[in-house]
């Protein structure tokens, strides 16, 4: 076993041991293990300091003992989830003691993870985008495709694989919109706005034939030698883009789909729309977008109420 941070501590033999175990057993890579013993040593550390026991810290700690240990991480100001991940490295440090019949109970059987409320996902301001939308060499071919594949991202907030799904047949440029088949197989038509359609149709005019090498294809977004491009070549265009751009926010394709809703929020849009035009079965999942909307409206009015 490949050896961890030296842990001089009375609880050292048991959380080796515990180590060795999940290494063993379940596979698991240096660096969680790493994070596991990080998470006991903090807890064996604070009942050295905060409870009068002298022997098997760890063996010997009660429910009580971990209730006030929460308690205290909550006074120290600990993220919750930094909480949840420590309550989840107790839980099976505890089960594995009770499994090997070193303890006859567990103390985090009735200890409950913390609420961690639910992350807002990452966006872009408009001006963000239009930077990142504006970063392609658009005199080369692949700088083509990819201005109106970011184009199409944002106009449409679609998913990584729908984009790169995409087939010729997908296009009505008549009535102005894609027919995307999402998740589970599910159909919609997403309008693609005109500046997206002027882009998709200078590309399709002067730079896909020469992508596409010949090669038959009806894919929209061909990549190397006309072949379909995959979501990770994609990605890491983006990433490419993101760096020219200068953008601070760790941008992916997912970030734009984000900021299509977002911004559609922030402008009025009713949050139904939205959901149809996200292709989300249901509307709990695109409410989270209805946060991301109020907290830029809290931080307009902090700057520029005058008393904000």
């Amino acid at each position: 076993m490949d050896l961890l941070i030296a842990m001089p501590t009375p609880a050292s033999l048991e959380i080796q041991a515990f180590l060795q175990h999940l290494w063993l057993e379940r596979g698991l890579s240096k660096n969680t293990r790493e994070a596991y013993q990080r998470d006991l040593l903090l807890f064996s550390e604070w009942l050295q300091e905060h409870t009068q026991n002298l022997g098997k810290l760890l063996l010997s700690a009660s429910e009580e003992d971990l209730r006030r240990f929460l308690g205290w991480r909550y006074e120290q100001g600990y993220h919750p989830r930094s909480t949840a991940r420590q309550i989840s490295s107790l839980r099976a440090f505890y089960r594995y003691l009770l499994q090997s019949e070193q303890i006859t109970t567990d103390i985090t059987a009735n200890i409950d993870m913390p609420h961690q409320g639910k992350a807002l996902p990452k966006t872009l301001s408009e001006e963000e985008v239009e930077s990142l939308l504006s970063s392609p060499d658009t005199d080369t071919a692949i700088g083509l495709r990819d201005r109106a594949m970011l184009e199409i991202l944002y106009a449409c907030g679609l998913r990584i694989s729908e984009l790169v799904n995409l087939k010729l047949d997908n296009i009505n440029f008549r009535q102005g919109v894609l027919r995307i088949i999402g998740k589970g197989r599910k159909e919609r038509l997403v309008p693609m706005g005109q500046n997206a359609i002027e882009w998709l149709q200078q590309y399709i005019r002067q730079a896909r034939g020469d992508l596409l090498n010949q090669y038959d294809s009806r894919t929209l977004f061909p990549g190397r030698q006309g072949r379909p491009m995959t979501r990770q070549t994609f990605w890491h265009r983006i990433k490419h883009y993101n760096t020219i751009a200068g953008i601070t926010t760790d941008v992916s394709p997912h970030v734009l789909r984000h900021a299509f809703a977002t911004h559609l929020l922030n402008h009025g849009a009713d949050l139904r729309v939205v959901q149809l035009l996200l292709g989300h079965s249901d509307l709990s999942t695109t409410q989270i977008y209805t946060h991301i909307a109020n907290h830029r409206l809290s931080e307009l009015h902090r700057e520029h109420h005058p008393r904000g």
